[in-house]
């Protein structure tokens, strides 16, 4: 029977688009090119480092040479699985600040402001931390905090708050300024996906076909979107719908699903031989990131992880999690952090802090010799901007990125606010007993040449790509989808993922993606009314 809904994409927001379609009653077929997501892998959160750099769970993008960034290509991760990239990700939570929403609405996102956006955070989640007129209790998704057992995490905190500033016992609540305990979409020891919260019940409840294939691209009959192109097992088909197509494709796929579809760029899809069907010059444009560095420093206790990073020691963390789902591979070890402003000029918290209890990079390959920490620290607003484009007509070609990193002088001197403040809260009697050497950038780092030298050869993306089909007015030239996520020019046709951020929110993505979801199916099923303010 044809699908009441297709939706491109089984990631963190068509998991929650396809539950919420079909707990309204609608038939829905999801397509995914990536396979399951049952591997120790994925479910074991201590295990983080190793989906990310695996070709079976992940695309294997990565950007054009950076020029800002002495030429470097980066890796960008994207999950190529069931959950999409919520089972490979760092399994952190955070929804973003009440301003990031609010300026969204400003810039033309009528009604999805904060007042408009909160209720479906709150709708998400089970929230595992007390009692809170800001979270949620009966959400699928459910968001707990690790135990902090040890020391150096509440070390961290208490650093932050002796070098001035606030602590906060909920981040994702009232107040995101300051230092904390930091939360995670953990549950009884395992991986708390978006293909455990929400893909699973959706099938359950026989509405919900889950294709495995490659979608090559949109079908449009008089304008109207009425099937999407896949390819699976060799052979070319079409999959039909009857109401509308959602694309969840990521803001890496889904902008390049758009172009090929003749939605894009009139001039970059002419030269690639597609028919222009909307010229929109905003598909594949606006794309952002979060960039990090790793603060990383000897530890002057025997404390850290590093008494574990060896073959007996990750042995025995992975017996404990398989017999009981306890232990340190119970947790991802982000387990406090930090949202601080660079400055009183500033209005809300612009930098943000993962702490971690071992001195070693996100992909695990290099381990520092010996105890240590680290905190990952950057800027969370980048004025910097890139794109997204095709390299061909080929559906099977990856796309070309390019995110321009570091290309706006902003950049910079945020950056550099970055590295002097957190050695500053290091500095700090709280860290004093752990506190050895600087290992990186190493004390001798600091000039601002020195410390730029140091951004361009280390920085690292957080792995936070979005904005290539930005919300805003249905008059905006610049905008791809329109507030109920319509994409414009076109009929039938919506765009529900991180794509669609005007501007890249607060901390990690997966909530604000998830949220996406939730909402677009408000919107598709006509349900969604201006919340009143809080």
């Amino acid at each position: 029977m044809t699908p009441d809904y297709v939706i491109v994409g089984a990631g963190s927001a068509g998991c929650a688009l396809a539950y919420r379609l079909t707990e309204a009653g609608h038939r829905v077929t999801l397509i995914e090119y990536g396979g399951s997501d049952r591997s120790i892998y994925i479910q074991m959160p201590g295990a983080l480092s190793y989906p990310m750099n695996m070709s079976r769970f992940d695309w294997g993008f990565s950007t054009v040479p950076e020029q800002h960034l002495g030429g470097r290509s980066l890796v960008t991760p994207r999950g190529k699985v069931l959950g999409g990239s919520s089972s490979i990700n760092g399994m952190v939570f955070v929804r973003g600040n009440r301003k990031d929403f609010d300026h969204w609405r400003d810039q033309g996102a009528e009604g999805w402001g904060y007042v408009d956006v909160l209720p479906y955070f709150k709708r998400m989640e089970t929230w595992h931390s007390g009692s809170s007129p800001w979270r949620g209790t009966e959400g699928p998704l459910n968001v707990t905090r690790g135990n902090r057992r040890n020391p150096l995490f509440n070390a961290f905190i208490e650093a932050g708050q002796q070098a001035g500033w606030p602590r906060t016992d909920d981040y994702n609540g009232e107040h995101q300024e300051g230092f904390g305990p930091m939360e995670a979409t953990i549950w009884r020891g395992r991986r708390w996906s978006a293909a455990s919260a929400y893909l699973r019940p959706a099938m359950r409840s026989g509405r919900l076909t889950v294709l495995r294939a490659m979608a090559r691209r949109v079908l449009f009959r008089d304008n109207r979107a009425y099937a999407v192109e896949i390819e699976r097992d060799g052979k070319v088909e079409q999959i039909e719908t009857g109401k509308e197509i959602i694309l969840s494709a990521s803001s890496i796929n889904t902008p390049k699903l758009l172009m090929l579809s003749g939605i894009g760029p009139g001039d970059h899809l002419s030269q690639h031989g597609i028919e222009v069907r909307a010229d929109r010059p905003g598909v594949g444009s606006n794309l952002q990131d979060h960039l990090e560095v790793y603060m990383q420093y000897k530890s002057l206790k025997k404390v850290t992880l590093y008494t574990y990073y060896n073959l007996l020691g990750k042995g025995r963390v992975g017996i404990e999690w398989l017999l009981q789902k306890t232990g340190l591979g119970a947790s991802n070890q982000f387990e406090s952090c930090g949202f601080i402003r660079s400055s009183d000029a500033v209005d809300y918290p612009d930098i943000q802090y993962h702490f971690l209890p071992l001195a070693v990079r996100y992909d695990g390959k290099a381990a520092v010799s010996g105890h240590g920490f680290q905190a990952h620290v950057g800027p969370m607003r980048s004025k910097s901007r890139g794109t997204v484009r095709l390299v061909s007509d080929d559906p099977a070609a990856a796309p070309q990125i390019h995110f321009n990193y570091m290309s706006h002088p902003d950049d910079w001197k945020e950056f550099r606010a970055c590295i002097r403040l957190t050695r500053q809260i290091f500095d700090q009697p709280a860290m004093a007993e752990y506190r050895g050497d600087e290992i990186q950038p190493g004390a001798r780092v600091q000039s601002d040449e020195e410390i730029d030298a140091f951004i361009r050869e280390h920085a690292e993306s957080a792995y936070h790509p979005c904005g290539t089909a930005r919300l805003g007015a249905a008059d905006d030239p610049e905008a791809v989808v329109d507030p109920e996520l319509r994409v414009i020019g076109v009929e039938g046709l919506r765009v529900a993922d991180s794509s669609i951020f005007p501007r890249i929110t607060n901390g990690n993505l997966n909530a604000p993606s998830i949220m996406t979801g939730e909402k677009a199916a408000d919107h598709i099923l006509g349900r969604f009314q201006r919340k009143a303010a809080v």
